[in-house]
């Protein structure tokens, strides 16, 4: 089968100097900065090229004023949490990378109510909600990254998405000012939401589950972690899933990883990239990949896929090109067949 894959890298977007951009941030208290970071370090992947400017805002107050100046002055800006779901650019990125970390990770518990920071690691959250003796979010204990990152893919296993037992996000926009999204203006559906906007960025979420008996809920968490540790490559670096489920593929050929093993692609590699031999949806970094690596082989399995079965595979995982925009990995494969 012949490949072709061509991706954009070429930008005219010019370096953000760090000098500068401690001087535009430096009236704000609370704030750490970092230049040239390379986003290996700092995505799961272990793929990326340098970001020009790191800051990472240590409590909400911070990242209002951060976000109020990057936006007055126009700077290019992408927000992370843990680089879970992201795949950089091997030419890394022209601007700012404002990430929500570890600092910014509190949670507060009150009967079945609860408020957590975007910070948090979730399996964290998912431990503390089931210690409360509540239900509900024992899906996201196996799941990397943070609670920012989960919410604002609607992110979950099995099927479920964490946004059900969402009741509302505070939320600070490109001027700083903090608002209080519900449910709906959230706009929850399958692994997508609202708050998936460039011009929000994700402070705090309230949820609202059930209670339950501790012990069934730790016994269910431990069968899903069981279950992860079979089935997906937790030793090398990956995003894990790549690819969407899509109902409708769903009920002919199965889910992606189903479709990709019986295509006969699992163990397939491109340059340090390869399909992990265990579970077909996911495509690990053996050691050097590249993010042209990935973009191959997600070109070679969405190919493979259409001719075989008539279903056109989306993914998941979202590739932050060096201009800063940030799209779904399919979306920068110009395979000059589908786009």
């Amino acid at each position: 089968m012949a490949l072709l894959v061509t991706v954009e890298l070429t930008v005219n977007t010019p370096k953000i100097s760090s000098k500068n951009v401690s001087s535009l941030l430096g009236n704000i208290k609370n704030v750490e900065i970092s230049s040239h970071v390379p986003l290996k370090y700092v995505g799961r992947w272990q793929i990326g090229g340098p970001a020009d400017v790191v800051v990472e805002p240590l409590d909400a107050r911070a990242v209002s004023e951060v976000l109020k100046c990057l936006g007055a002055e126009k700077v290019p800006f992408l927000v992370i949490g843990d680089g879970t779901n992201l795949l950089f650019d091997d030419a890394g990125f022209r601007g700012v990378v404002l990430r929500i970390g570890r600092r910014m990770s509190q949670i507060a518990i009150n009967g079945t109510h609860v408020v957590a920071q975007a910070g948090i690691w979730t399996p964290v959250f998912a431990r503390k909600v089931g210690c409360a003796g509540l239900t509900g979010a024992e899906h996201t204990v196996g799941i990397p990254g943070t609670l920012g990152g989960l919410v604002v893919m609607n992110g979950g296993s099995q099927r479920k998405g964490i946004g059900s037992n969402l009741v509302s996000a505070t939320v600070v926009d490109i001027d700083g000012k903090v608002n209080i999204l519900d449910r709906n203006a959230c706009e929850f559906s399958y692994r997508k939401s609202n708050l998936q906007r460039p011009d929000l960025v994700l402070l705090e979420a309230a949820f609202e589950f059930s209670t339950a008996n501790k012990a069934d809920v730790r016994r269910r968490m431990i069968e899903i972690m069981v279950s992860r540790r079979k089935k997906f490559p937790l030793r090398l670096p990956n995003c894990g899933s790549v690819f969407l489920s899509d109902p409708k593929m769903y009920d002919v050929v199965g889910p992606p990883g189903k479709a990709i093993e019986d295509a006969g692609l699992r163990g397939r590699r491109i340059g340090g990239a390869q399909i992990a031999p265990g579970h077909g949806n996911f495509i690990v970094n053996l050691g050097g990949a590249t993010s042209s690596d990935v973009l191959g082989l997600i070109d070679l399995i969405r190919r493979t896929i259409f001719e075989r079965s008539g279903f056109l595979m989306d993914c998941e995982v979202r590739h932050v090109r060096p201009d800063g925009l940030l799209q779904p990995a399919h979306l920068s494969v110009q395979s000059g067949k589908w786009n």
